[in-house]
């Protein structure tokens, strides 16, 4: 079945300029809250294993927000369609707040990695949701301004993140960086509660798709978790990793097959017949895969290769967030004055494989104002793009889908996203762990360090880790044969990282390219609510 393209005024079209901004900037809070977490987590995480202990589980107090939040993000979308978007934020801003508080009490890891999928399911809600409330208050032409400074405040979280986790985890007790979210989760409720009516544009509620919601559910997770473990807990060809793909792989058309025959399925397979939201969500996975595959990799060149602190490595990522402030809401600004998105999208793209190509020339002598000045022409391109293909996919459908297209656009950006880390640092890994070997080797064979400093060597974590650098340089002291081979492989190592993170910039680049070259064959649509 075909269905029309041409949507319905907003619901809430008709509201106050004033209630139109009340409502907003709630649910602007609720999605800096969501965004938030994961940076400021990432800070006090030392701190947080230093207190509970696991170590072992250290990758899964990221896995777990991660997995909940990203499988549970279409479903909230099509529940918000159903019930309205009101009482599925608050649920959300509820949830992720009571994950909070408990995430603040736990006296485990294993505890807190189940306190953070419940974090994660709340946080679900509200970044499906939030982008759709646009639909809800504004017509396609007015959306762009109000786009772009969604798209900040994604920025903004990862400039305030690190800052204020470092200073609550330094002067105050790491659980509250979770505590903290009590406050700002009531302040988005009451927003929410006295500003936004709980109609929703349904005649009817319909029902559940419960089938396709758990299909759905056990074919993302072990995706993302053979993505998240691959590499790391376990080998790429561990029985583990392939059972896991080989089980996503297997459910897929089970879920075809569910969704195709369900009456109010989770993801209606017919959006994908529309061109403008087949070619506008594959842009945002490839776009997904170039962003964060090459930016996350920034922070270890500044401090493995550079040498510079924690501290400097994530001052790096400051100017480029506040270029993605600036160009998202200019973008965002001009879209909405011009009534064009198209040639935002291509150039914004344009501009981001152009960074990541200044990106890819770095080496080993690069200084950290050459990665800044690179990172912020990623972050002007990947700015530009943030408004363009959400506002793309709303324009092209009926009003009563908003909930559900726009929350498969943020969900195929973390997909995209995740799967970028994965074969970033899976490449980064193999790379480095390749030329290092083979140094290594060589050095052994002349029998100048002994096995353990050799161990050592082999893992790129030393260029991070300076007080076990110096301790195994001053051990060797006594030797000076022994300490010149050290250094010299300490400085292959970090050439060879160079190399490989240069050349995982240069896989980035080809994403963004491909994701450049689908953006001129997105259809553009007349705004609809444009006035000429």
């Amino acid at each position: 079945m075909t269905e029309p393209i041409h949507s319905d005024k907003p619901i809430f079209g008709d509201f106050s300029k004033r209630k139109k901004i009340m409502i907003m900037v709630g649910a602007m809070i609720g999605l800096l809250m969501a965004a938030l977490d994961q940076t400021v987590v990432a800070t006090a995480l030392p701190q947080v294993v230093a207190d509970l202990g696991g170590f072992d589980r250290f990758a899964w107090v990221f896995t777990a927000y991660m997995l909940a939040s990203t499988a549970l993000i279409p479903i909230m979308g099509k529940l918000s369609d159903m019930f309205g978007r009101k009482w599925v934020l608050i649920g959300g801003a509820f949830l992720f707040m009571l994950g909070s508080v408990l995430c603040g009490t736990a006296s485990t890891m294993n505890q807190l990695i189940i306190y953070r999928a419940i974090q994660g399911a709340g946080a679900a809600s509200l970044m499906a949701n939030t982008f759709t409330i646009l639909a809800d208050l504004f017509p396609p032409a007015d959306r762009g301004k109000w786009q772009g400074l969604f798209g900040a405040t994604f920025a903004l979280a990862s400039v305030i993140g690190p800052v204020a986790g470092g200073y609550i985890t330094d002067n105050f007790d790491w659980r509250w960086i979770f505590f903290i979210n009590i406050p700002v989760g009531i302040v988005t409720i009451i927003f929410l509660l006295f500003t936004m009516p709980s109609n929703h544009n349904q005649t009817s509620r319909g029902s559940i798709d419960f089938a396709g919601a758990s299909v759905l559910i056990v074919l993302v997770v072990p995706f993302l978790m053979a993505l998240t473990l691959g590499g790391d807990l376990y080998d790429w060809s561990s029985l583990q990793i392939i059972l896991m793909f080989l089980w996503s792989i297997l459910m897929l058309p089970l879920f075809i097959i569910i969704e195709r025959k369900a009456s109010e399925p989770i993801i209606p397979l017919w959006v994908f017949r529309n061109s403008v939201y087949s070619v506008s969500i594959f842009a945002i996975f490839m776009t997904g895969l170039g962003m964060f595959g090459g930016v996350v990799f920034v922070p270890l060149f500044i401090q493995g290769v550079v040498g510079s602190s924690a501290t400097n490595s994530g001052a790096v990522i400051v100017p480029m967030s506040l270029a993605i402030v600036f160009s998202s809401t200019v973008a965002g600004q001009l879209i909405a004055r011009t009534g064009h998105y198209k040639i935002f999208g291509s150039l914004g793209l344009g501009v981001m494989a152009f960074g990541l190509y200044l990106l890819s020339d770095l080496n080993a002598e690069s200084t950290e104002l050459l990665a800044v000045r690179n990172m912020v022409v990623v972050g002007l391109g990947l700015g530009i793009t943030f408004p363009v293909y959400v506002i793309a996919v709303q324009n092209s459908f009926e009003h009563r889908f908003a909930g559900i297209v726009t929350s498969t656009t943020q969900f195929f950006r973390q997909i995209g996203g995740t799967m970028g880390v994965a074969i970033m640092g899976s490449f980064l890994a193999v790379s480095v762990g390749r030329t290092v070997s083979a140094a290594v080797k060589e050095t052994k064979g002349a029998g100048n360090l002994d096995d353990s400093v050799l161990v050592a060597l082999e893992n790129p974590q030393l260029l991070i880790d300076s007080a076990s650098r110096n301790q195994i340089h001053a051990s060797l002291m006594s030797d000076p044969t022994s300490a010149q081979a050290f250094t010299d492989l300490v400085e292959v190592l970090r050439v060879s990282l160079a190399e490989a993170i240069s050349d995982g910039f240069l896989m980035s680049m080809i994403f963004v390219i491909i994701a450049f070259l689908a953006s001129f064959f997105v259809k553009e649509i007349e705004l609809k609510g444009r006035k000429n």
